[in-house]
């Protein structure tokens, strides 16, 4: 890039994604107001996605199906085919590789783009190759998208979510006073409910207004996630579309630690396992990847070792879900209350995400669940991308004397061709 030259960033997102998905799968549901969820039988459960029509009754993502339906009597209900939303968003993913080689996932439905290198071999002009991507997604897939054009990642969040359906939106240097700083704080991206309300008892109820707040007094209330919010807030995020060509292909991916004492209680063996998931997970999301199998290796201070693994349920790149996997292959196979000295956990017959997804057998509260878990593990690389690993840590890793806090695990990543996964 040249000196002084500003990054080209564009932020990608479909447009009621699962719902737009049913509607090409089944063209009739265009006809009214309709609704993805777990369970169209069940009055909790929760709605999924919602179309257009849907929405002007004020029917909600994450609402109950009684709450929707007494907004919206004749709505239609459907269930998720989970295997047709990992196919497109797929494919809606390798045309935007047509236009940059710096794609960077972010959940299913949103990626970011980096053009910064490739603008000019499509004319130069931003805001018309954003409309091209448009055009190209809609004509080839039947999906449509808002895109926002700005010089860096959040700022592209906040264009792409300025104005929908299908529609592109430049933030620049020149207009993104106008633009962002009247917006609510809360439409933010990474400020959840708790830093709402703290920013709130600041009197911050703008985006405008946390730009112009005092640093320093935010990182005494917030921590480095205030000083980080301020510069989200003033433009000055500089963080890379990370792309999945920064990783060679992996086999596996694998942490291990030996520990500074033993792991003897519940709470212990908790920390440790999910110190070992957090990291393989983040790895697993940085190679764009989805395990299907989970292994454990337990070593004891003696040196007895086992190995036990499981197919998991979905191919996964969750920690929690990883975290759950581990701890019931360690319940099922190591006595409690033995000493472990070392553990390992590797996810293995790993595939590009979303790949092998299959037809989801949850219902909507472990469907809306996941996608939760999903933007907010996606959300915690991005904090750890820009202020290092610590920034963000499981809170069983902090203030405990097993060597958790602050240090890389020791890295058992079995090898492939050329190298490791690390």
């Amino acid at each position: 890039m040249e000196p002084g030259r500003d990054r080209m960033i564009f932020h990608c997102d479909l447009n009621g994604f699962y719902a737009s998905v049913e509607c090409l799968l089944r063209p009739e549901l265009r006809a009214g107001p309709m609704a993805v969820c777990g369970d169209p039988e069940s009055r909790h459960g929760i709605i999924l996605a919602k179309n257009e029509q849907a929405k002007r009754y004020g029917v909600a993502t994450a609402e109950t199906i009684w709450q929707a339906r007494r907004k919206c009597p004749d709505l239609t209900l459907v269930p998720p085919h989970h295997e047709e939303y990992y196919r497109y968003s797929k494919w809606v993913n390798r045309i935007y590789e047509r236009f940059t080689d710096r794609v960077e996932p972010f959940g299913i439905d949103e990626s970011w783009l980096d053009v910064t290198g490739t603008l000019h071999l499509f004319g130069g002009d931003a805001k018309a190759l954003a409309d091209t991507i448009r055009r190209t997604v809609r004509e080839e897939t039947g999906l449509t998208l808002s895109v926002g054009v700005s010089f860096n990642k959040i700022y592209a969040k906040l264009g792409s979510d300025y104005r929908k359906p299908d529609a592109t939106t430049v933030i620049s240097r020149e207009n993104y006073r106008e633009i962002v700083y009247p917006l609510p704080v809360t439409d933010l991206l990474y400020v959840g409910r708790s830093a709402a309300q703290t920013l709130r008892a600041l009197g911050i109820r703008t985006i405008g207004e946390l730009a112009g707040f005092d640093r320093a007094l935010l990182a005494r209330r917030l921590g480095r996630m205030g000083e980080a919010l301020h510069d989200y807030a003033a433009g000055l995020d500089d963080s890379p579309v990370r792309s999945a060509y920064d990783e060679r292909e992996v086999k596996s991916v694998g942490n291990g630690m030996t520990f500074r004492r033993n792991l003897v209680s519940e709470r212990d063996v908790r920390a440790g396992v999910m110190a070992l998931c957090d990291s393989v997970a983040t790895r697993l999301r940085r190679a764009g990847l989805d395990c299907r199998v989970l292994q454990i290796q337990v070593r004891s201070p003696d040196f007895r070792t086992i190995s036990r693994q499981k197919q998991m349920a979905r191919p996964t790149h969750l920690a929690a879900e990883l975290f759950d996997g581990a701890m019931e292959l360690i319940h099922a196979s190591w006595k409690e209350g033995t000493p472990i000295r070392m553990l390992t956990v590797t996810g293995e017959s790993v595939t590009p995400q979303g790949e092998a997804e299959q037809l989801s057998l949850f219902d909507g509260w472990e469907d809306g669940r996941r996608e939760r878990l999903d933007r907010l593990e996606h959300a915690m690389d991005h904090i750890r991308d820009k202020f290092g690993r610590e920034a963000i840590q499981p809170g069983s890793a902090i203030g405990n004397d097993l060597g958790l806090e602050h240090r890389k695990p020791i890295n058992k990543t079995k090898r492939y061709e050329g190298g490791t996964a690390e």
